[in-house]
């Protein structure tokens, strides 16, 4: 007999949890979101959240908040947004590099088991830039010149641990050469240095390295994505032009605290479907060299696993590490 009534009140209690975020998500949303980016105001992923957030603020009419939590290589506001109440109300915009961060950094979360996936916006590859002074217009010369001279090229990134720096550590492994990696505190100062020459090579955004590519300061050697992209310049494949198979790219997601309700998750993620066929969104996208790539959320969580994997061995391949 109290097994029974211990059961009974066992099962009324987890009711009485629940009730309120099943009431909740019925009528959701019905006050302000919030979108966390784990990152400083300016980059890819606040942009990408910004945009997100007015149309989803024009589709469901309730206030739609961007707030940046930055540290740690996204980190701290990753970790703020996945300990978030499940509630809906507080979701986090991710980006690639929320994959590699399992590598780097000892989370007090799992990346994969505490989250709930909503849905992947869009992806774009990046362009792989010289200096004009380097003697090279394509894959294939920048192997041999490395090959030739092994250390003579300096290559900018954004930081170490980057997403950027693991996708030139990739190439660097699958060309097998070597390069001097030179590490800066952001895509700013990288570039500036790559286009004085002070650093020869950069693995940059379509958008931040297309108009300097198009000034004359930068030349296009090749993108890091399986097909080329939307642009007058035209400019050809890694894979096809002297690195077969390899291919890298930045992407943009949003993600939820694990225990988010499913008709929640189904809400947003038909809300990201809506916004990504319309017509400005498609031309805002291709602007910035990205391309809108939707998808279920259990595909997205797919490719946040596989990633996860890829990345992991390429830092211990790179001995990659965070000072």
């Amino acid at each position: 007999m109290n097994n029974k009534k211990n059961f009974k009140f066992l099962r009324s209690f987890i009711l009485f949890l629940i009730f309120p975020f099943c009431v909740l998500a019925q009528d959701y949303p019905n006050k302000p979101i919030r979108i966390i980016v784990p990152f400083a105001p300016g980059g890819g992923v606040d942009f990408m959240a910004r945009v997100i957030s007015q149309k989803l603020q024009i589709l469901n009419g309730q206030q739609v908040i961007v707030e940046n939590k930055g540290g740690s290589g996204g980190v701290i506001g990753a970790e703020y947004g996945v300990r978030s109440l499940p509630d809906g109300y507080t979701l986090l915009m991710i980006s690639s590099t929320y994959t590699v961060s399992p590598s780097l950094y000892k989370l007090s979360f799992n990346p994969i088991n505490d989250i709930s996936p909503i849905g992947l916006i869009a992806k774009g590859p990046f362009i792989i830039s010289a200096h004009p002074s380097l003697p090279i217009k394509n894959t294939k010369d920048l192997i041999l010149l490395s090959k030739n001279k092994p250390g003579m090229i300096n290559y900018a990134t954004s930081g170490s641990g980057s997403g950027v720096h693991l996708a030139t550590e990739l190439f660097l492994y699958m060309a097998n050469i070597k390069m001097n990696h030179v590490p800066y505190k952001g895509t700013g100062p990288a570039l500036v240095d790559t286009i004085s020459g002070q650093t020869q090579l950069i693995f940059g955004s379509v958008a931040t390295t297309l108009p300097i590519i198009k000034s004359g300061h930068l030349r296009a050697i090749a993108v890091t994505s399986m097909s080329r992209i939307q642009s007058d310049l035209d400019i050809p494949t890694v894979s096809e032009s002297g690195l077969i198979g390899y291919s890298a790219f930045v992407w943009q997601g949003l993600i939820g605290p694990k225990g988010l309700q499913k008709n929640i998750v189904d809400k947003l993620n038909s809300n990201i479907l809506n916004i990504s066929l319309q017509k400005e969104m498609v031309d805002k996208m291709k602007s910035e060299g990205l391309s809108i790539d939707n998808g279920t959320p259990e595909n997205f969580l797919n490719l946040i696993k596989k990633e996860i994997k890829v990345w992991q061995e390429i830092v211990n391949i790179a001995k990659v590490k965070i000072n």
